[in-house]
């Protein structure tokens, strides 16, 4: 049987485990922005599927669903270089955000399949 989460508890934050956390869509959009990465990237990164990070993303507000999935799009996040930042944590502004740590200047990313040139019969067409 599966286990779900919903990251939005008594307290304002989930605990897994050790771990606490809260990610919302928009904090999952503005950690890709800051990567310059896309849905398949993160993907990738998260060893999750793109239909998958798109349902995250159309989540309203805070992102519910499988804790596995969770857990490892937070911790890709984190490799990468993201900071999330949960209500209640000092913070200049206050809030909830997405900070990237100074110490990043581009995200690792696993060996990916470059994309294939269009043909020059394609790239006409578009003309």
């Amino acid at each position: 049987m599966r286990q779900f989460v919903s990251c939005i508890c008594m307290f304002g934050t989930c605990r897994i485990g050790a771990r606490q956390f809260m990610i919302s869509a928009n904090q999952l959009r503005a950690a890709r922005a800051l990567l310059n990465i896309d849905q398949r990237q993160i993907a990738e990164l998260a060893d999750l599927s793109v239909p998958t990070i798109q349902r995250m993303e159309a989540s309203d507000g805070v992102i519910r669903g499988n804790v596995d999935s969770l857990m490892k799009l937070v911790s890709a996040l984190e490799k990468a270089g993201i900071e999330l930042i949960n209500p209640g944590v000092l913070s200049a502004a206050g809030g909830r955000g997405v900070r990237l740590r100074e110490d990043v200047t581009k995200p690792k990313m696993k060996n990916m399949k470059q994309p294939k040139p269009s043909s020059p019969r394609a790239l006409e067409r578009a003309r």
